[in-house]
């Protein structure tokens, strides 16, 4: 008797640290990227003429350097004393968010530190837009436009600005897309109000649009 209970107590330990380390690993953990590489890539000319919107992509990760690249790029810091952004914003308010969806999880790039930093450890790509190819691309962007750091301005403000802000961000991306042979599509068939609940947004976010990144199908 005293044996089957020493078993059972046994294996009750065993399964309690395996799952507390499945726990430990599944964990998400910051992605610090690699310095963006801000030389080179093609002629602008060259790249406007290249820009267009892709539909299919291929289910090849992207390498944590063409993400650097991408999200510096995007809305990244290129004047370090200022703190100011590849993207303009009204009144400087830095009111757009990028979170960053891949399969191993839901990340927010924090511009500042070019870090990724985790939000949830689950792959919901799927959620980002209502087209059936978004689950296929490695890398969907959501823009959310934080109201709470645009101080008084009217809700019609609000809207007006966060909108043609994520435009410019979103036209960034394309444009090093087009330089790069990436495939590209921003995107507003999404529903809202499922997504920003999975993401835990809070009242005063609001997702603007989501574009998606990767290799193009041949």
């Amino acid at each position: 008797m005293q044996r089957t209970l020493f078993v059972i107590a046994f294996l009750t330990w065993s399964i309690s640290i395996l799952c507390t380390t499945l726990s430990f690993s599944d964990e998400l953990k910051p992605i610090k990227l690699p310095d963006p590489q801000v030389k080179g890539g093609r002629p602008l000319m060259e790249v406007l003429k290249d820009r267009s919107s892709f539909r299919s992509f291929r289910s090849e990760k992207l390498p944590l350097q063409v993400i650097s690249n991408l999200l510096w790029a995007a809305f990244g810091v290129n004047r370090p004393d200022t703190g100011k952004r590849t993207a303009p914003s009204a009144v400087n308010w830095q009111e757009i968010d990028i979170y960053v969806a891949m399969t191993e999880g839901l990340y927010l790039y924090d511009a500042k530190t070019h870090i990724l930093k985790p939000v949830l450890s689950a792959d919901i790509r799927a959620m980002t837009g209502r087209q059936e190819f978004v689950k296929d691309a490695p890398v969907n962007l959501i823009y959310v436009a934080d109201f709470s750091r645009m101080g008084t301005a009217t809700k019609e403000d609000k809207d007006l600005y966060s909108a043609a802000d994520t435009g410019f961000i979103s036209q960034n991306v394309y444009l090093y897309c087009a330089s790069e042979g990436l495939a590209t599509v921003v995107r507003g068939s999404i529903d809202r109000q499922a997504l920003a609940k999975t993401m835990k947004l809070r009242p005063e976010q609001k997702i603007i649009l989501a574009q998606s990144v990767g290799y193009p199908k041949k």
